[in-house]
């Protein structure tokens, strides 16, 4: 037994081709008659079709092939999926197709009516990870085109189905507000591929409930769901009729279904399901049952965990060779023609292979990490409405001519008024944020100014609401999402990490001519507004009092800030705003609760924790921070941000009374951190003392500025310290300020530190 099956499904589809009797004559007809009486697809098509589903299966043999040479990367193939190429043929090209790891065949045909790419080549210089590689430049294989619509997608383990509900729904939201989609019109529909296991994530279920909620909420949501079923993933099956009994009566679903044994039938189905999404504007799912050939991957070897038996019926079963048949029996094509076309696709693949195997790699860190920069400060600009529109939005009276200080939580929807008047294409969604005005009243006001249209509930899902985000971001929209508790990202973490965060990453190369060298092909610039930190007097337990950033301070290429202020939380959503809507970058914003109506400092009724309205044009570099009450003879730096500032203010008032001064940095930003500046602040005193209100293990920004200061040879004989909170959940009431980090924490340390001497 063989195994590696390669040799024997080849050979399969090969002994068929030369071995074919040949045209049936009593089938013959005109090209463009129907090839059988049950489908509308035309001779005509299927013989292009054909073409599409040969590339595809000769590219899954080559990049195995090239993978034993030491030249490919990656050989998870298409191998008995190809019907997908039906979908490719008959979708529009500005149809926005989300896509499933096995959708060779259908890139082949929608390619075949691209602008100007070379399938071939470009398929082989993303197989050798070439540097020229359109779509991700070397840094993964992923099917993508920008010209026609078809975002890149890596590990496809369903994490895409929630931002193809989300660009679904952004078409006709667009279109009622007569804003501009990105080169896709409003009648177009949203493709979204996926296979049989995938069906388990819950990012899947996710996306199927947003797309059934949409559909009772009577909203327009043109999504075609593709289940590509083979019966197993990776080597665990998949019951026979698992995927009909999900979906076959999925509320708000319509269910179609197809099996690749009848590539006609598939044609069929694929365009009757088109027509009712394009039509209804209402979501549906496409079953089609297939096989998966050569195993999961070329290092699979499906003889661990299938029998010989069972492995040579599923080969039996190849789509092509019943489509081959057809194709061959009702005189579409000749066995010469047939045979022709093989090696002619075969000959051109390994002429792009060889070609594209010597091309260029990456080679240097700053190549690949190129996507992930930050936009200079400088290239940062404000969008401001002009006046009049201003003065509508704001009631006649604009913020900045309001004398009187404010905290943070009436500052923010000021500053989100002035940026909705800004970017007609900002929306604002999440839960409760409407008419309630968000749990604490950090919206209020613009549903109301703004309408249903731009600023809306959505079901309480932190999945969906991050899935609609990228979905419209990639439709033309600047999304301002909003979770309501830190501890609620986590629900849906990997739709920024896996997803939004990585999409530059993988879409860097120039796709066409149109586009620059390392401009991204696709972006998803967001602004996530997230309450969250702790220090809720008295409320929340750990789901409300959620003190560690460790998994976002993970992600690359993320903006992270956190405003203490209210005056710094609108310089900051400006700045956000600019990086998100200039360069097309994800923005977090996380807002601290417990300071959202903080009015005071170190007494009762002192105002000195409320802010003025900083003037329109004005904005917050990114990377840099404040530093309060700076002096010559400081002894200390206290680093620090969000709660840590209030406390680390009122710690320095105390401790100056007490002879010792200390100057106090707030970082404001944590993705980009200011460590240059830290290390400036704490060249001058010689001590460094920094509090991390979230936990010690990892939970916050503290270990990774202690790092570089350690690194530092010019911080050498510098003392170094930090005080942050226990590893552990947030309790409820008192008992959270024996594991939260406490002022008399603070001071102590700071006392201790400036006892000994340095340098």
């Amino acid at each position: 037994m063989s195994l590696r099956r390669e040799g024997p499904v080849t050979e399969r589809l090969l002994d068929l081709l030369r071995s074919h009797p040949g045209a049936d004559p009593s089938a013959a007809g005109p090209l463009d008659a129907p090839i059988v009486a049950h489908s509308p697809l035309t001779r005509r098509e299927a013989v292009g079709l054909f073409e599409s589903v040969i590339q595809s299966r000769l590219q899954d043999l080559l990049s195995r092939e090239m993978k034993d040479k030491g030249l490919s990367y990656y050989t998870i193939g298409s191998s008995g999926h190809e019907a997908n190429a039906a979908f490719g043929a008959q979708l529009r090209t500005t149809d926005t197709a989300f896509l499933h790891y096995r959708s060779g065949a259908f890139m082949a045909a929608r390619l075949r009516k691209g602008r100007g790419e070379t399938p071939f080549f470009d398929a082989m210089l993303s197989f050798c990870a070439s540097a020229e590689d359109p779509i991700s430049g070397g840094r993964h294989k992923v099917l993508g085109s920008a010209s026609t619509h078809v975002p890149p997608q890596t590990s496809t383990i369903a994490s895409h189905l929630p931002k193809a509900v989300g660009f679904a729904m952004a078409m006709q939201r667009m279109e009622r507000l007569q804003l501009r989609t990105e080169g896709v019109p409003y009648d177009s529909i949203v493709y979204c591929s996926f296979g049989d296991a995938s069906m388990n994530h819950a990012t899947a279920q996710a996306g199927f409930h947003a797309a059934g909620a949409a559909a009772l909420h009577a909203q327009p949501c043109p999504v075609l769901f593709a289940c590509e079923d083979n019966g197993i993933g990776i080597s665990t099956r998949t019951p026979d009729t698992y995927v009909a009994r999900m979906m076959e009566h999925r509320t708000g679903i319509k269910y179609f279904a197809a099996d690749s044994q009848d590539y006609p039938s598939v044609w069929a189905v694929a365009r009757e399901a088109i027509d009712y999404v394009r039509s209804h504007r209402r979501p549906a799912f496409v079953h089609t049952k297939t096989v998966r050939l050569m195993g999961h991957a070329g290092s699979d070897v499906e003889a661990n965990y299938m029998a010989l038996e069972a492995i040579e019926k599923n080969e039996a079963r190849d789509p092509l060779l019943g489509f081959a048949d057809l194709l061959l029996r009702s005189g579409a094509l000749s066995r010469e023609q047939i045979l022709a076309l093989y090696e002619d696709t075969d000959r051109r693949l390994r002429a792009a292979a060889a070609e594209a195997s010597a091309r260029r790699k990456l080679t240097t860190v700053a190549e690949i990490v190129q996507p992930l920069q930050l936009p200079p400060a400088a290239s940062l600009q404000v969008r401001v409405a002009d006046d009049a529109t201003r003065q509508k939005v704001f009631g006649g009276k604009l913020p900045e001519q309001d004398s009187r200080p404010r905290h943070l939580a009436f500052r923010i929807p000021q500053a989100l008024t002035d940026l909705f008047a800004a970017y007609p294409n900002a929306f604002l969604f999440g839960e409760d944020v409407a008419k309630k005005g968000g749990v604490y009243h950090a919206t209020t006001g613009l549903h109301e100014t703004f309408g249903t249209g731009r600023v809306f509930n959505t079901i309480l899902d932190e999945t969906t609401i991050l899935g609609l985000a990228q979905g419209m971001a990639q439709a033309g929209c600047l999304p301002f999402p909003e979770i309501q508790y830190l501890a609620y990202i986590h629900n849906a973490l990997d739709q920024i990490r896996g997803e939004a965060a990585s999409l530059q990453f993988f879409s860097s190369g120039k796709n066409h001519r149109d586009l620059p060298v390392h401009t991204p092909a696709f972006n998803n610039p967001m602004v996530v507004r997230i309450a969250g930190l702790a220090y809720q007097k008295g409320f929340g337990g750990h789901f409300h009092n959620d003190n560690s950033v460790g998994a976002l301070l993970d992600i690359p290429g993320l903006i992270l800030g956190v405003p203490t202020r209210a005056d710094d939380a609108v310089l900051m959503l400006r700045t956000m705003a600019a990086a998100a809507h200039q360069h097309g970058k994800v923005c977090l914003f996380l807002e601290p609760i417990a300071l959202y109506m903080q009015k005071d400092l170190h007494a009762p009724n002192d105002g000195l924790w409320q802010f003025g309205y900083p003037e329109p044009h004005e904005l917050l570099p990114l990377g840099e921070g404040r530093v309060y009450d700076a002096t010559d003879d400081d002894q200390l730096t206290i680093v620090t941000f969000g709660n840590g500032l209030w406390m680390s203010l009122r710690v320095q008032k105390r401790l100056r009374e007490r002879g010792i001064k200390a100057r106090v940095f707030d970082l404001r930003w944590l993705a980009p951190l200011p460590i240059e500046q830290v290390k400036e602040h704490v060249k001058a005193t010689g001590r460094c003392l920094v509090v991390d209100e979230c936990r010690a293990t990892g939970g916050g920004p503290s270990p990774m500025i202690l790092t570089q200061l350690c690194q530092d040879p010019e911080l050498a004989g510098c003392a170094l310290r930090r005080v942050a909170a226990v590893d552990s959940y947030v309790p409820l009431a008192a008992a959270a300020n024996l594991v939260l980090v406490q002022e008399p924490d603070i001071e102590n340390a700071a006392l201790q530190m400036c006892e000994q001497p340095v340098r």
